[in-house]
């Protein structure tokens, strides 16, 4: 792999695959592929996984007691 560009040939990239995903994943640096020197795709890594615990955090609003009852007399209440 060309580290100046971060590209390299179809042909190269077919027979050294797995070994550019792996690099690429470990590096974090895209990849681009080409076909007669233009480019034809992109090799990138995916995002990190995010745990899914905390991702709710701060978004609940405590109001307190919404069940007892209240000290207030209804008028559906007479």
């Amino acid at each position: 792999m060309d580290d100046a560009s971060h590209s390299i040939g179809a042909g190269e990239f077919k027979a050294r695959c797995l070994k550019l995903l792996d690099e690429v994943a470990q590096t974090r640096q895209p990849l681009i592929i080409t076909k007669h020197g233009k480019p034809v795709a992109q090799l990138t890594p995916l995002p990190p996984k995010k745990s899914p615990f905390g991702l709710m955090a701060g978004s609940v609003l405590y109001e307190g007691d919404i069940i007892s009852p209240i000290d207030v007399e209804w008028n559906a209440n007479k």
